[in-house]
Parts: structure tokens; sequence; C-alpha cells
């Protein structure tokens, strides 16, 4: 690799970049793939079939080396951009240039299979374009040979790679490898979906499809889904070959029949090989003579494009090289772990260390000035190489429907439009009237003798004065009557297309010309517009072309007269709005009607400064009107100076609805080319562009974002908007108008924006993106009111999101990579610590996604699992300090890193279903480095650490007890998957005991908030409190709740008391040590402070935890008092046994100072709570029958109305049993001391 100096990158792509290298010594320029290692099977499998095919419609490959971190492709250098780009850029292809591009094509594809090679997996993102505009192959990644399993490949791959490691079979299983080698299915063949092996067949179903794509623009089968996909293929036949673009050109019936021909669903009737040579489409381009040329240049000069045997379990023997059959001159090799080196790549290791492995150069590319480069970019996107990804092909495709709504094309009539020009109605006098005076309904349902008697009246009558010749003064007058009578009937649909297919309209567009006067030639005008604008169809035979021409003549005649173009210009409109509309509906482009270019020519000077604004506006609502519709009349209005002339009258106008004609006149002709709103950005700038939409009402705000969505969809101007920062805040910043319409068209251009610059995500998500996104999903729930609206802001931000989760997995990816590649090093290069600062700060984008109720549920996968483990493993060497990031990006944004990543395992922690789903992933990836970070040097990463262990212990450890329940309680399950949950859980526990509970003291004896998280796990744990107890960890647990007597109900105490209470409250616990530690001390002292504060109300906030603290302590001491029951009554039962009856009486002295709780318990009686009244009434019940009428003697009387109360307040039998016999307890216990006193007491005296 030292032989090459790399340049500038030039591409990326899902774990992989493109840099323009050259080979060091020359001026020859390749391109160098660098590549993440977890790609290794798909590089080397192209590498072994491309490695020596030498074709001038494949891109050579040269060699191949491997570092530390990455696998480094070096391959031919195509500077022409991918085929998709480049359909993409041009909408379609015209016939004559898709023959031209389909000879390379079938070139390099009858030499591929020649050579015993499928593609598999052919698209047009994989075929690239050189200099000179030759196709190429470009991606062998997913290919095989014939009669290959190229999973068996695959998997020997891996298993090459990894060795004897114990999970191999975990990541080799092959589910994961059947999705590796899955293709794009837009062009996969009917019976790979159904299941059957890609094969020749298959590559020339998918030739098919890319034929398809050129012509028209989008593949033959596309659908939102994949399900609706599949079944397209399966199910549907393609649609008609038709393009609604500018080209507008028919499939000749030979094109036509290749393409269908080739997609035929059944592979039997598909076209073949030999047949498809011979095709007349190619016009002899596959002669005879050329095969045979082609068959000679294989036979002379064999190539190695291996036609491989077909990998099975009994490969694994030497490959042995046979001699080639004379038939075939291709050599026949198999891949086996045995001749693995043969693929492997070059090592670093073998390359002297003094040496680079790279020759980095910061200079442009020689002979390449930055007009070059300038024009390079702007030209097209440089090298989609093999590494590229369809999906933005796919997503383009998606949004172009998306651009312009019904909304946006929807427009006004410009004839008698009262917000351009009010004009009074027209009214005829029926008395004088020369013919009969029907009405327009009538008109519409005269038969036909009616009618043409109706018509030769009014022809008769409009052509008189030029048959007479005589000064008849009441002809002009009687004209002028006819023609406004005309005027009125012409509002109605039906009559109006009567009329203009009739013999009517000849004679009134030569009346423009030969009318006596321009009153009559007005009205006549009028009267042709009227028939435009209402008229429904249109046929082949009307002379509209004649009266566009007419009307195009007298413009130019009377170009100084205002009011004689306000006449003029509107019925022109009406006439190119009726052709354009036409076109569209009868689906015939290529001009049935003829528009003279000079009319476009006279409506384009109409816009200019210095003309009546109604002329100004009358010439930009044709240009509205017209660019509406897909029609080739529409191109003449492009021009250079189109988009400037509209954008001038848009900012320098007074009349709104000028101003709105305007804009949507320039949004409608961006539809046609987005060149026009480009050209209007290069003049006045962006910034000022900018500001209009912001101060702009919503109509003009729809029509800028739907003109900034067509430039992006165009790609061909959109460098500069997607890096520019102000652009997106403007743009987000449209995300809070109350239209619906307006909102999806904002999410729609910064999909697009972040299509192109995914780094732009991260600015969004700091400008609260993520909470727009879950503000529209709920108000986009189709069935709701504005269903069209909400309908058209679903699909946009469905678009947004399914993208924005796609490139959550290549984040992390970029963040993995560039911290893999500084692992160990104590100080990262310039080229490193730039790579981490633009890829580290996304981390902040990882985290707005996974605090969403919208993302987290697409986004948490396994796959992401367990990148996100790989993260935490670097989040670990960072902390400490194994790996230097601060030297790199600075301490804050290295803290940063930490924190954000932190807060985004403990977001994935906090919603149970995730983590359920992918347990034994969490406990294998995600456990062991937080376990590690529980000790860190920062008290923060501590923190979060053992609150996310807490979080997940308990949800997992309990998620294994409810399992073992349910197949405890009848449901039957397989040994393996309970396998599984055991080994998970034994992990788990293996870990803490093993990582964490060694060390766990420091942790608790730590400063708060420590204690709270670390006692909380502990807590968690004690399905298993042999952990807890074995790490005798009981004296740092009382040295806690000690040092916080004057914090009670702290979430610290509160712990501690609930670790007690279930450590003390399990069946069979042995409470000496407890004793040994003063736990009636304890749990004296601090239920006093409890109980004060519990019946005094003082703390009415934290009332919630003082009651759940107080029932940890009554827990505690009913524990304590049913343990010493147990042991007095057994001692009891052995009266004749010394030891049961010492240790009762030691225990029965241990426990006694709970008797002074008896009068607070007794108080506790009257509370509300029923949980607090079952536990003290258990306690106080314990208590008068173990020591009888101790601590009675100083009840008061509140505590006499509390068991007052308590009888009152709790009618149920149990419970009234209970408290009389308590109180029977009490009173005859007092009553017997006192007679034993009375007894005594003369003695004494």
């Amino acid at each position: 690799m030292e032989n090459f100096i790399l340049y500038e990158e030039i591409g990326r792509g899902n774990r992989s970049v493109v840099y323009k290298g050259r080979s060091k010594g020359s001026i020859h320029f390749v391109a160098i793939i660098c590549s993440d290692k977890s790609k290794r099977p798909e590089l080397t499998n192209h590498v072994r079939l491309a490695h020596d095919i030498k074709h001038d419609n494949v891109v050579s490959f040269y060699e191949w080396y491997e570092t530390s971190n990455h696998l480094w492709l070096v391959v031919e250098m195509c500077t022409g951009g991918s085929l998709a780009a480049l359909v993409a850029q041009d909408e379609c292809l015209s016939e004559e240039v898709v023959r031209e591009f389909s000879i390379d094509l079938m070139k390099g594809l009858k030499y591929i299979h020649d050579s015993g090679i499928v593609v598999s997996d052919l698209t047009p993102a994989k075929i690239l374009l050189d200099g000179p505009g030759t196709l190429k192959y470009s991606n062998f990644c997913l290919a095989k040979a014939q009669g290959e399993s190229l999973e068996e490949f695959f998997s020997l791959v891996m298993a090459e790679e990894m060795g004897a490691g114990d999970s191999k079979e975990n990541i080799i299983s092959p589910q994961n490898i059947k999705n590796r080698i899955k293709g794009s299915p837009v062009y996969c063949a009917p019976e790979v979906l159904r299941g059957a092996d890609t094969s020749v067949c298959s590559d020339l179903w998918a030739l098919g499809c890319i034929l398809y794509e050129m012509f028209t623009g989008k593949p033959p089968f596309v659908s939102e889904s994949m399900t609706g996909l599949v079944d397209l293929i399966l199910n549907e036949g393609p649609p008609p070959l038709r393009q609604k673009e500018p080209a507008f050109s028919q499939p000749s019936p030979e094109f036509e029949s290749l393409v269908m021909g080739l997609l035929q669903k059944d592979p039997v009737k598909r076209l073949s090989w030999d047949h498809l040579l011979s095709h007349p489409f190619w016009r002899e381009a596959f002669s005879e003579t050329y095969i045979t040329v082609e068959k000679e240049q294989d036979d002379v000069s064999p190539i190695s494009s291996l036609h491989l045997a077909p990998v099975s379990s009994q490969t694994t023997k030497k490959a042995q090289t046979a001699p080639a059959d004379p038939a075939s001159p291709n050599l026949s090799k198999s891949f086996t772990l045995d001749n693995v080196i043969e693929f492997r790549p070059k090592s670093a290791l073998d390359i002297d260390a003094r040496e680079a492995i790279f020759l980095l150069s910061s200079r442009p590319t020689p002979r390449t000035s930055n007009t070059a480069r300038e024009t390079e970019d702007k030209g097209s996107e440089i090298q989609e190489s093999s590494v590229m990804e369809e999906e933005q092909s796919d997503m383009n495709a998606c949004i172009k429907p998306l651009l312009y709504t019904d909304s946006d094309l929807t427009v006004t009539p410009i004839m008698d439009n009262p917000k351009i020009l009010k004009t009074s109605p027209v009214r005829f006098d029926p008395k004088t009237l020369c013919v009969p005076a029907h009405s327009a309904e009538r008109l519409s349902c005269l038969n036909s003798e009616d009618w043409s008697q109706f018509l030769q009246q009014v022809c008769g009558v409009l052509e008189s004065v030029d048959r007479a010749g005589s000064a008849n003064a009441t002809a002009p007058r009687t004209k002028l009557n006819l023609l406004c009578y005309l005027c009125t009937v012409c509002n109605h649909r039906e009559t109006a297309t009567r009329l203009i297919h009739s013999q009517l309209f000849p004679v009134l567009v030569q009346q423009m010309r030969h009318a006596p006067n321009w009153d009559i030639r007005s009205k006549v005008m009028r009267v042709i517009g009227l028939m435009a604008s209402h008229c429904t169809e249109l046929r082949d035979n009307v002379p509209v072309t004649e009266a566009v021409a007419m009307f195009t003549e007298l413009i130019r005649e009377n170009f100084r007269s205002s009011k004689l173009k306000q006449c003029l210009i509107p019925p022109l409109g009406e006439l190119l709005y009726l052709i354009a509309t036409q076109e569209e509906k009868k689906e015939r482009p290529g001009g049935l009607w003829v528009v003279p270019a000079a009319a476009y020519t006279v409506l384009m000077r109409c816009l200019r400064e210095g003309e009546e604004l109604v002329v100004n506006h009358m010439a930009a609502k044709t240009i509205e009107n017209v660019c509406s519709r897909e029609s080739q009349y529409a191109q003449g209005f492009i021009t250079a100076e189109v988009g400037p002339a509209l954008w001038y009258l848009f900012t320098h106008s007074t009349v709104d609805a000028l101003r709105v004609s305007a804009i949507s006149a320039l949004c409608k002709i961006t539809r046609q080319s987005a060149g026009a709103f480009q050209s209007v950005i290069d003049k006045v700038g962006l910034p000022s562009i900018l500001s209009c939409l912001v101060s702009g009402i919503s109509r003009v705000q729809q029509h800028m974002l739907t003109m900034f969505a067509a430039m992006l969809a165009s790609g061909a101007h959109s460098h500069r908007l997607v890096h520019d920062r102000d652009f997106v805040m403007k743009i987000i910043r449209s995300l809070e108008s109350p239209s619906s319409v307006i909102r999806a068209k904002a999410f729609l251009v910064l999909l697009q924006v972040l299509m192109n610059n995914r780094e732009m995500l991260l600015l969004c998500c700091n400008s609260r993106l993520v909470m727009y996104i879950e503000r529209d999903v709920r108000k986009a729930t189709p069935g709701k009111e504005q269903q069209s609206g909400n309908e058209y802001l679903s699909k946009c931000l469905t678009l947004f999101i399914r993208h924005t989760v796609h490139e959550l997995p290549a984040i992390l990816d970029d963040i993995l990579s560039v911290l893999g590649s500084i692992v160990g090093r104590k100080h990262p290069s310039p080229t490193q610590s730039r790579q981490l600062k633009q890829s580290l700060p996304m981390m902040a984008v990882v985290l707005h996604l996974l605090t969403s109720q919208i993302f987290r549920p697409q986004v948490v996968t396994e796959a992401f699992i367990i990148k996100f483990g790989k993260l935490l493993n670097h989040i670990t060497s960072i902390d400490s300090n194994e790996t230097s990031l601060g030297s790199a990006i600075g301490q804050a944004a290295s803290e940063e890193l930490i924190r954000n990543t932190l807060s985004a395992v403990e977001a994935i922690s906090q919603h149970p279903a995730l983590l359920g789903l992918y347990h034994c992933t969490v406990v294998d990836l995600i456990a062991p480095p937080l376990a590690s970070l529980a000790f860190s040097k920062n008290v923060e990463w501590r923190i979060v650490s053992l609150r996310v262990l807490s979080e997940i212990t308990l949800l997992l450890l309990s998620q294994d007890e409810v399992e073992e329940r349910e197949r405890d309680g009848g449901s039957e399950r397989e040994g393996e998957w309970e396998g599984e949950d055991i080994s998970s859980n034994t992990r788990l526990l293996t870990l803490i005991s093993e990582a964490l509970l060694p060390q766990y003291e420091t942790l608790l004896l730590e400063p708060d908030p420590v204690p709270v998280y670390a006692l909380k796990l502990l807590v968690s744990l004690m399905k298993h409190r042999m952990l807890v107890r074995e790490s005798r960890l009981l004296p740092a647990i009382f040295q806690v709740i000690e040092e916080r007597q004057n914090n009670t109900v702290g979430s610290t105490m509160q712990n501690a008391m609930a670790l007690l209470c279930n450590l003390i409250g399990q069946k069979g616990t042995d409470l000496r040590p407890f004793y040994q530690q003063g736990i009636i001390e304890v749990v004296c002292n601090v239920f006093v402070e409890v109980t004060g504060v519990y019946l005094e109300k003082e703390m009415h906030s934290g009332l919630k935890s003082c009651s759940s603290l107080l029932l940890c302590l009554l827990d505690i001491i009913h524990c304590l008092l049913k343990n010493l029951s147990s042991v007095v009554r057994l001692a009891l039962q052995r009266s004749d046994s010394n030891e049961d009856t010492e240790a009762a009486e030691e225990l029965l002295l241990i426990n006694k100072p709970l008797t002074e709780l008896n009068n607070l318990l007794i108080q506790l009686l009257a509370c509300n709570d029923s949980e607090v009244y079952e536990e003290a009434s258990h306690c106080v019940s314990l208590l008068a029958q173990l020591y009888g009428g101790e601590g009675a003697d100083r009840l008061q009387p509140e505590e006499l109305l509390s068991l007052a109360h308590a009888l009152q307040t709790h009618s149920e039998p149990r419970q009234q049993k209970l408290l009389l016999r308590v109180l029977k307890r009490l009173v005859s216990s007092k009553r017997e001391r006192s007679r034993a006193y009375g007894r005594v007491w003369p003695s004494k005296k």
C-alpha cells in the first residue's frame, strides 16, 4: 500500500470510505476503498471473483491490504458516478442512449456469465461510468459461481476469521448469513423471492429492470412496503413503458419487446442469451462475427474469472487444479480453509515499520484546478463504489410523488379573475339579438339539425359585413350584441366544449384580424378565452395552433398598448393551458398542437419591470397555470431569466395577489426545471430567500418549501443547501407552522438534507426535531379531521422516520470506527483527531432518538445492542485512560461522549419490553462494561452505571422468576430455550458476584448519592440473597444507616431499610448477624423518628416515601417478633431443655427494647392506611403475647383513644377479634402486675 498516495475523500458508504489515490511514481489514478473489517466475507468474495477479470465493462481490481482496523481495496477509478445517479439526475433517458448504454451492459454481463459467475445483486447503483461514459460492473460482493452456495462460502470466511472463538456459533448463524447475502428486492426475480437460488436467468431479469428504469426513470415495481413490493413482483405485470418527463418519447416496438421479454415471470419463458443477442433492438450490434471474435479472444487469453466448484462439507480437502476443459477456458478453483491464503489481503505487518502504509497528501489532486473540482462536484456524484447501498435511490423514488400535492398544482382561471382585473358583467339585449336567445343549458341539448342551423346563423352574422361590403350602421352593434350573448353561454362547460369543436371557432379566429374595430375584436378574444377556459375536451382537428399564432402576432404588433395586451394575454393563456391539460390527459406527448416560440417570448417580455402590474399578473398567471401540467408546452418557459423575473415580481410588487401568483408560478416552473429556482438563489442570495420564507404568509411558505424540496430532489444544486446551517435552522423553524402541509414539506426538505449530509442530524436534534416529530405523529393519526393534510403529513413523517432509523446504525458504525482507530494510543494523529471531532458529537443524536417513544422501538434491535456493547467497551477504555481521547478532542468533549452514552443506555433500561427481548445480549455485552464503570473515578459515571445495573438486574431476574413460575405451573418449553434462560441468569449473577460485590463496600461508604443506587442494586438481588450474605456487606450496610440517622426519610435510608427488610423477611434467614450489628437499636431509633413524621404529617410532599419507609420498619419488627415467638414456643415445648430455655430468655432480653415502641404502634392503629394498620396490629399482638403488658402501664389517653377508634373503624370480625385480644392481654397483664405489687408493698412497709 506504500505504493499509493491518498488524496481527498470522494465517496462514503455504509461502513466504507472511498478516497482518490495515485500510484506512486506515475499519473495513474485509482480509487482506494477503506472498509470496516466486518465486511470481510463480502470483500473476500469480491476479490476472489474479480481479481483476474480484465474487461472493458468491468471495474479492474488491482490489490488489497489489511491494517489493524480496516481492509483497503485498490480498484480502477470511475469519475462518472453511478448509473443510478445519472438516471436520478436526468429522470429518464432516450431510447438511443439506453441502447448505447445497454450494449455496454450486455458485453460485460455476457463476459461475466461466460466466466461462470452469477452477479446475483445487479442494480444501477453498482454500475459505474468512467470518464468517456463507458459502463462498468463494479460490485461482486454478493456474486457467486454458478452452482455454488454463497452461504457456505461466507461461513468458511467467517469461521477462518474467528478461529475457535466461543461465540462463533452466535455470529455464524444461518439466519445471520442469509440476511447478509440478500440483495436489493427491487431488482429481485420472482423465482428468487419464492426461494430459488440466483442464476443467469435472475441476472437477466435484473437487466430488464435496469433497462426499464433507464427509459422511464423508475424501476418497474415500486411500493412503500416490502410486502407490497413482493406482491407486485410475483403477481402483477410491469407497467407500460412510458415517459412522463420532458423527453416524452414513445418506446419502439423492438425495445418494448426486449424489456417485456426480460421481465417474464416464468424463467423458462424469459429471453435467453441466444435470443437476447439476436434481438432486433440491437441493430446487429451483436453479430455472429462479434461473438466469434469474443470467443476466440477467450480461447487465446483464458481468465480466472473463476468457474468455482460448489462449496460443501467435502471441500475441506486440498483444492486440486485440474486441466482446463477444452470447451471452457475458465480455470476451476474452490475456496476452502486450506487455500484461504490465496485470498488474504496483504498485511501491514509485512511492511517496513519505518515506512508509512499510506502516503497522505493534503494538496488537491495533481493537474486538477479548483475550477475543475467545482465542475466535477456540480456535474455528478463522484464514484459510487461497490460499498454504496441502494436505500437512497429507493428513498428518492418515494420522495418524488410527495414533492407536489394537489394543493400545489391547483390553479384559478386567467379569464375574468377578479384578483387580476375586475371586469363588469357582460350583458346582451335579447330583443335585438339576431339569433334565438337559447340558454346555455338549452344549447347543450340541441339536436344536430337545430344546432347546425344555430351555428349557421351565428357565423352568418359575424361574416355579414365582410360579404355585404356596405356601411350598415347596425351591423357592428348587432355583432357586439351577438358576441355578448356568446360570452354568457360560454360559461357553461358542455356548451363551451360544443362551440369550440364547431365551425364557429375558425370564424372567431379570423374575426380577430378582420373585425372592423377593436370593440368587436376584444369581444371575439373574450369569447375564445371563455371557450378555452370552460372547455373540457379538445379534439385534434381544432385549429388551436392558428389561434395561438394569431394572438401572438397581435400582441407583438400592439406591444406598447397595455390595454390591448390586457385583452390578448388572458385568452392566449387559457389556450396554452387548455392544450397542456389535454396533452396530459391523453398521454400523447410529442405535439398535437404547435406553439410558436414567439408566444413564449412575448409572455416573458410581459414579466419585465416597467410593465403595468395587471399585465405582469396576467403573464405570471399564464406561466403558473401552464407549468402546473406535465406537458412539453411548459418547457418553453424555461429560460435563464424566468426565475429572477418572477422573483422580482414577488419581492417588489405591492399587490398581494400578484406576489402569490409570481411565487406560485416560480414553484411550478421549478417542477419542470430546478435550475429556475437555482438561478434566483444565484442572483439574490440564499439569505434573502430564507428571509422571505420566514416572513411569508402560509401559502408563500408552502411554495418556497416545495421549491427547496424539488431542487434537492433533482440533485443538481444541492451541495450548498445541505451544508448551510442557517438554511437548516430556517426549515426547522417551519415545523412550528400551524399548517400540516407546511410541516410535512419541511420534513421532506430536512429528509433530503440528511440524506446528503448526515452531520446535520445533530443540529436538527439540538433544535427540538424529535419533539416536533412526536407531536406530529400524534396529530397525523388517520381518520381525524383534515384527513387529506394529515395523510400527507403522515407519509412525509413515515419516510423521515424510516430514513432516520436507518441512519442510526451507520452513525454508531462511524463512532466505533473512529474509536477503534485510536485504541491503546496515547496521542492520536491529527487526521484521527479531526475524524473524532466530526463523528463523536453524533452520539447526542443517538441519545435524542433513544429517548423518543417514536424511534426507540424501531432503533433498539439485537444488532444495535451488540454495537452499543462495543461502544461501552470503548467508554471503559477511555475512562481508565487506556485510550487517550481528551488529548484529541478535549476533556469536555470526552466527558460529553461518556455522558451521552450512559444516558442512552439508561434510556433503554427504562423500557422493560426492549430489555426482555434481548436479555442474553444485554447480559453478555451491556452489563460487563457497566460493572467496570461502577468503580470509575468519576462520581457521575458511577451513579449512572449503578442505576442502570439495578434496573437491568431487577428486570431480568424478575423476568426469569416469572418464566420459571410459568414453567413450574405446567407450561411446556423446549429444553434448549429453558437452558438459555438459566444460562443468562447465571452469567449475570456471576458477573455481579465476581466483578461488583468484592469491592462493593467502597461504594456503600461513599457520600450520597452513590450509596442510594448501590443499595438499590442490592435490593434487586434479593431473590438471590446468598450473594449479599456471602459478600459480608452487613457491617457496611449498618454503617450507612448509622451515618444517616439525621435524615431518616432520605433515599439512602429507604433503600437500606428495604434491603434489611428483604434480607430479614426471607424464610430461613439466620438473624444472629443482624443482632450482632445492633438491629434492635437501629430499628427503634429510626422507627421513633419516622413514626413521629408520619403521625404529625409534617412533610406532606414526602409523606409517600415516609409511608414506604414505615412499612419496611413495621415489616422488620414483625419478622423479628415472629422469629422470637417461634423460639419461645420451641422452648416451652421443650421445657426440659435448658439450652433452648436459655436461648429464648436471651432473645427475649435482646428484643425487649421493642416494647418501648408499643405506644407508637398503638397510635398507628388509628391511621387510615390499611397496610400500616395490618402490620402495626400484628406487631402489637405479638408484643402483647411475648411481653404481656410491659410498656402498657404508660398508656396515655391518646393511645386508648387510638384503640377505641381502631375498634370503631375496622368493623371486620377478624380485625376486631385481634384488637380485643390485644386489649384483654394488656389489661389483664396490668391487673396481675398491680396485685403483685399490692402483696409486696405491705411487707416492705
